[in-house]
């Protein structure tokens, strides 16, 4: 009769113990359901806010002329046309190089950027010298203060240029360098180029996180100091490297601040987009008589003058999309690897 008794109860807590396991099993079930659901409601509302600008651009450039303003045309053009992207295409793209030159502009710029930076990160994350910290707290400094703020000093030093009285020794008058693209090189090849001192940041936590290790073993093998950099260290930093120079590519063929103060008149499409369609009366002027007599358009409006700029600023993006969906991954895995968030 015991014995009945304590089968019995042993049966009943495998029971009651089963039946918490599956209890158990199921509010996990239940958590992960709700934690993934709440997880495509974020993504999906991120990703519409990223993609609802390029939902509403669409039906606006891929539209006819006539239905420009129109209350009907939301999602979906009444009537499709590409005479607005032709317009846009023969008012900024007519020079074919243009696209060309401001692309080569801003990868050069990169390139210079991302090996100065790296230099300068390199020193500040693995050379102990006197005032380091000092150093590396004003490039932080010049991250943080606008550069507006520098604007003035640094247009009046490039508008007499000179390196110590030498150039007006030799030459009797200082240099003007003001609307040269040597300017643009000279900044970025001291480290006060576009969003540089980041990079600078950028390429010293990455330093800061490689072992000693490694520049010991080089050391042991007869490697000296720039041997080092150049043949272990640099290496080491392609993630890093490519962080910054996607960076300084975006962000250099983008630029409408330097390029407009020290280079007005060169071939950046950054600053003809803007001057194309500044927002007054002689340039909707210009686009419109330029889409009457080439294209034959009777119609126009503001929101027709809107289309075509915003066209044009759809074809400026193309480069800047194509780089994104080829390097699409190896950038992430490069961010994440970069130091940026050590």
């Amino acid at each position: 009769m015991i014995n009945e008794n304590m089968f019995k109860m042993r049966k009943e807590k495998a029971s009651l113990a089963y039946r918490n396991k599956e209890l158990y099993k199921l509010q996990r079930r239940g958590s992960k359901l709700v934690t993934g659901f709440f997880l495509v409601v974020i993504i999906l509302g991120l990703s519409f806010v990223i993609i609802y600008p390029f939902m509403k651009l669409f039906p606006v450039v891929l539209n006819h002329f006539d239905d420009l303003g129109s209350p009907e045309v939301v999602w979906i053009p009444k009537r499709f046309s590409l005479t607005i992207f032709k317009i846009a295409d023969y008012i900024v793209y007519a020079d074919r190089l243009l696209m060309v030159k401001s692309l080569l502009y801003a990868f050069t710029i990169a390139i210079i950027q991302t090996m100065m930076s790296a230099m300068a990160g390199y020193a500040f994350a693995r050379i102990d010298f006197k005032g380091r910290n000092l150093l590396f707290a004003l490039v932080l400094f010049t991250f943080i203060v606008p550069p507006q703020a520098l604007l003035i000093s640094q247009y009046l030093r490039f508008k007499e240029f000179d390196i110590f009285g030498l150039i007006r020794l030799f030459t009797g008058d200082d240099l003007d360098l003001i609307n040269r693209p040597i300017t643009l090189y000279i900044l970025a090849f001291l480290g006060f180029g576009m969003k540089q001192s980041l990079f600078i940041f950028i390429f010293r936590q990455f330093f800061l996180g490689i072992p000693n290790e490694l520049e010991e073993a080089a050391l042991i093998d007869g490697c000296g100091f720039y041997k080092t950099y150049f043949k272990v260290m640099l290496p080491n930093s392609v993630p890093a490297m490519m962080t910054v120079m996607v960076f300084s590519f975006v962000w250099n063929y983008g630029d409408t601040y330097y390029t407009r103060y020290f280079h007005p008149k060169g071939p950046y499409l950054s600053i003809i987009l803007l001057d194309r369609f500044a927002n007054n009366n002689e340039q909707m002027n210009f686009v419109r008589t330029i889409a009457w007599r080439y294209f034959g358009v009777e119609t126009w409006s503001v929101f027709t003058f809107d289309a075509v700029k915003q066209a044009a600023l759809i074809i400026y993006l193309i480069p800047l999309l194509i780089l994104y969906f080829i390097i699409q991954r190896r950038f992430v895995e490069n961010f994440e690897r970069s130091g940026i968030v050590g």
